[in-house]
């Protein structure tokens, strides 16, 4: 028997990553799937498919295949015995799954990888008596699920709703558009199944999920941290010094707070429960994070007041030794 290059079947190079070889080989699966393709020789392809993925895809008999290539192709063209590791790697689709895959161990595992957790073994083989004619198969495979991103603005994952999306899909290049359901307070990283709408089954099977991965733009005045947000509160050092009444923006809209006498760059200003929205847990805090800004130009009176200030006053932020007067 010849011997058979499974990079070369999959289409991927010898450094491949599993995940580049599962991907490799689901695609080419689906495109020579019998039930899908029936040019001549398509049977036949599926199964040298089915044979290189059966080995690249377990480290342990890859490594081996790596290692024992050549003696491999030695010992098929002689009808020999394959090196250590490779006996159980052989297919034949015909007859009973008993039959068909008495050589591997896991077969279960196998044909979920092979057809999608949802396909039935059962129907792989039609069966003498339901609606089964003789040298008859009857395949069905579930439709795989499929993922795509849903950025949204902080508002618009906080307060929920209806949305419309427009995607396109990478094989046909058609483009859907589906009604969207968002949960209040969705955070980023969440996902959204929308049931059935992911790639078709074969067979009658039923189709995949589509999922939506949830991504939170930047906002201009709010960062989120978990549940809680934050937003920058800017002050001058007069109401910094002698504290002030100010407004600050929420999620919820407008808030008055209090800016303590003698307030600090980065001191903080809780109001709890304004943050994000969860409707299970209830919201996060809000915090305002006062930074002390000074004007770019002084008017004359302005300099002289700070000179003034800066003669009378005994506060010293830093050590003696630190401290010089221009």
């Amino acid at each position: 028997m010849e011997f058979k290059d499974y990079y070369a079947i999959l289409g991927v190079a010898k450094t491949a990553s599993q995940d580049e070889i599962q991907r490799a080989y689901r695609k080419l699966a689906r495109q020579y799937h019998p039930d899908v393709n029936k040019e001549p020789g398509a049977e036949d392809t599926f199964k040298d498919i089915g044979e290189a993925y059966e080995v690249l895809k377990d480290p342990e008999k890859r490594a081996k295949y790596d290692r024992y290539g050549s003696a491999w192709k030695a010992a098929q063209q002689s009808g020999g015995t394959p090196p250590p590791g490779y006996e159980d790697v052989w297919f034949d689709l015909g007859g009973t799954p008993d039959d068909a895959f008495a050589g591997f161990s896991g077969f279960s595992s196998f044909f979920d990888q092979l057809f999608g957790a949802g396909a039935r073994r059962g129907s792989f083989w039609g069966q003498p008596g339901a609606g089964y004619q003789s040298g008859a198969r009857s395949w069905t495979m579930a439709g795989a699920d499929q993922e795509a991103r849903l950025a949204l603005s902080l508002e618009e994952a906080a307060r929920g709703g209806q949305r419309e999306i427009s995607l396109t899909d990478p094989d046909t290049g058609q483009t859907k558009t589906y009604t969207v359901n968002i949960p209040k307070g969705i955070r980023p990283g969440q996902r959204i199944r929308l049931a059935g709408l992911g790639a078709p089954g074969i067979g009658g099977a039923p189709a995949g999920h589509l999922y939506l991965q949830v991504e939170i733009l930047p906002h201009a005045a709010f960062r989120l941290e978990g549940r809680d947000l934050y937003t920058t509160l800017e002050v001058t050092p007069w109401e910094a010094a002698l504290g002030a009444n100010a407004t600050i923006s929420t999620l919820e809209g407008h808030v008055r707070v209090k800016i303590p006498a003698g307030s600090s760059s980065g001191r903080r200003i809780r109001l709890r429960g304004k943050g994000f929205p969860d409707a299970k847990e209830g919201g996060g805090d809000f915090y305002a994070e006062i930074q002390i800004v000074m004007p770019k130009s002084l008017t004359d009176e302005e300099r002289r007041l700070f000179e003034e200030l800066a003669r009378c006053s005994t506060f010293q932020p830093r050590p003696a030794e630190t401290r010089r007067r221009g």
